[in-house]
Parts: C-alpha cells; sequence; structure tokens
C-alpha cells in the first residue's frame, strides 16, 4: 500500500524520512524531487558477473544546464531520504520531461538506505533541454514493506555517486 500524504507528512514530523524537501512538494501520495547536483560521465565503464567499473565523473557547476539530443547526465537529488526498515520507495519522472522528450532512470530505494537519491537523466528528444538547478523533475513515493525486509547494504549509500 503506498502512503498517503497525511501518512508522508506524520512519518517526516516523527523519524525525518524525508529531509530538504521543498515547500509545496508534499502531494496527495507523494513527494516531488529537485534537481541539486549534476554530473556528467566522463569516461567508459563496464558490469560484470564478478564486478563493476564506474564511469569517472565530472561535476557540472553551472545553475541552468542544456541537455543536448542524446546525452545523458546524473542527477543528486536536493532532498535525503531516511528510508525506515518498513518502507520502500519508488521514482517516477514528472509528466514534464516525457512531454519534452526527456527519460528518466530511477532505482528502488530500499529499507534502511539514507542520503540524496541519484536519477539518471537522458534527452531523448530531437531538441536541446535545458533544466535549472532546484526544478523539481521527479516525485517519489513509498510503500509499505511486509515482515521480513532487510536494510540496503550497497555502496552507494549516502549518496554517493561512485
Amino acid at each position: 500500500m503506498y502512503l498517503s500524504r497525511k501518512e508522508i507528512e506524520r512519518r517526516i514530523r516523527e523519524g525525518r524520512l524525508l529531509v530538504g524537501y521543498g515547500p509545496g512538494s508534499i502531494q496527495g501520495a507523494g513527494v516531488d524531487l529537485r534537481i541539486g547536483r549534476l554530473f556528467s560521465p566522463a569516461s567508459g565503464a563496464s558490469v560484470g558477473v564478478e564486478g563493476r567499473v564506474l564511469p569517472e565523473m565530472q561535476e557540472v557547476k553551472r545553475a541552468i544546464y542544456t541537455l543536448d539530443p542524446g546525452v545523458y547526465a546524473l542527477c543528486l537529488t536536493m532532498e535525503g531520504v531516511h528510508m525506515p526498515h518498513d518502507l520502500v520507495a519508488f521514482i517516477y519522472p514528472r509528466s514534464t520531461l516525457f512531454r519534452c522528450g526527456v527519460g528518466l532512470r530511477t532505482a528502488v530505494v530500499d529499507p534502511g538506505y539514507e542520503g540524496p537519491l541519484t536519477l539518471g537523466i537522458k534527452n531523448e528528444g530531437a531538441h536541446p533541454f535545458t533544466m535549472e538547478r532546484g526544478a523539481r523533475i521527479a516525485q517519489i513515493v513509498f510503500a509499505e514493506v511486509q515482515e521480513g525486509a532487510t536494510n540496503y547494504g550497497g555502496r552507494y549509500q549516502g549518496g554517493k555517486v561512485r
């Protein structure tokens, strides 16, 4: 079951479920997420059965950034989560993105994860797409997890980009 606005607000008040969120960003069943830091891949990468090599990342320092057609970037959200043991979260793009030909790549936010969220963003359209730091691009929704969940133990804890 997805959490309602009322339940999200209660959990934020009682346990830091979400920090750094903007005014008016709590919606009926989720919370809008904003562009914080942007990164551009600067090398190749690979994933295999026994390991992975992540790309070097170059931070984009500009407050306004144009994503040319076919270009991919990583976005760290301004918001951070403190996922409790009984919740999992899913991130969806705001409709403005797909109306502009821009795709958002997201992953499940596991119980126990803490930190900002890393999203992939790619301009799949034929025209440049300009975005500004602080703009709302996604919405996070929270769902309850039945007994037996385990906490996140991966390498990206805390919002690590690499």
